[in-house]
């Protein structure tokens, strides 16, 4: 499928991938990236100094990266950062390591741009994945945790924060990026979030509705060792953004509205693309 794509009708994508001691994970985000076969694709890992055997494992598909390095840095958003400052690329997105791209979500990504000149950034659906890279079931019908994304508004952000979609199924245009004015690399763990934010206030995303990326949930990830730091973070940009503008009550009915409106949401979603999701999933082991 990708390997007949013409090099030259689909716009160049840049990739980052910031690590650290992820050698467990970082060989299948690696791949998942190369292999998708995308013809003009910028990969770049940054990684933090890890001794854990990441270094050998970027070493060996040296060949297949635009650049690397393994070397101290100040934190996640300054890795990433630094990597985009070296690239090239006309779309921006960002794998952490220990996360995946599903098989196709680069054509489906540099299609969609194609087609919407006019759109900033875009947000795809992503499968909930374990240590072990199965989907994870919370369902009693035994279904996957999956979300096919929504279309992100700068309300929704502030008042329902990232509910309905996940940070590596995103994708931005480079020009949208440096105008919002890029990652605050002061923040450990929501400048995503924060970025999200101020690309959502020059206009509310577009949306693929196609799974493209495994967002996974394991013991030592930031989601789960840095709890803290993220309700610090999120105080503070609520705080910047103006959520407490708003009274408790008009939070908890929006947040409420959402909430339903995602739940049905996703039980159709869950219903209509189940196979489809058994499939990536299968993919991804």
């Amino acid at each position: 499928m990708s390997s007949q794509l013409n090099h030259g009708t689909l716009p160049k994508i840049s990739i980052v991938t910031p690590s650290y001691n992820q050698a467990q994970y970082l060989e299948a985000t690696m791949r998942s990236i190369l292999d998708q076969g995308y013809p003009d694709l910028e990969y770049i890992v940054m990684d933090g100094g890890s001794t854990d055997g990441s270094a050998e494992i970027i070493q060996k598909y040296s060949d297949r990266l635009t650049y690397w390095e393994s070397a101290p840095d100040k934190g996640q958003a300054d890795a990433i950062f630094r990597g985009f400052e070296r690239a090239t690329g006309e779309i921006f997105c960002y794998v952490n390591s220990d996360d995946l791209l599903l098989p196709g979500s680069l054509e489906m990504v540099g299609r969609w741009f194609r087609e919407h000149p006019d759109e900033e950034w875009v947000v795809g659906g992503t499968i909930l994945i374990d240590g072990l890279g199965k989907p994870i079931i919370r369902s009693r019908r035994g279904l996957p945790e999956a979300d096919l994304g929504v279309k992100v508004t700068f309300k929704r952000l502030l008042l329902h924060n990232c509910g309905g979609f996940h940070q590596p199924a995103s994708f931005w245009r480079r020009s949208a990026f440096e105008q919002a004015g890029g990652f605050d690399r002061t923040l450990r763990f929501c400048f995503d979030y924060d970025l999200f934010f101020r690309l959502a206030k020059r206009r509310p995303s577009g949306r693929i509705r196609s799974f493209l990326a495994a967002f996974r949930y394991h013991p030592t990830s930031k989601t789960s060792t840095l709890e803290s730091v993220f309700r610090e973070e999120n105080e503070t940009l609520w705080k910047r953004y103006g959520r407490y503008l708003y009274s408790e009550n008009q939070i908890r009915n929006f947040a409420h509205k959402q909430t339903t409106r995602d739940m049905w949401n996703n039980r159709i979603i869950k219903l209509g693309f189940y196979l489809k999701v058994l499939n990536v999933s299968n993919a991804i082991r």
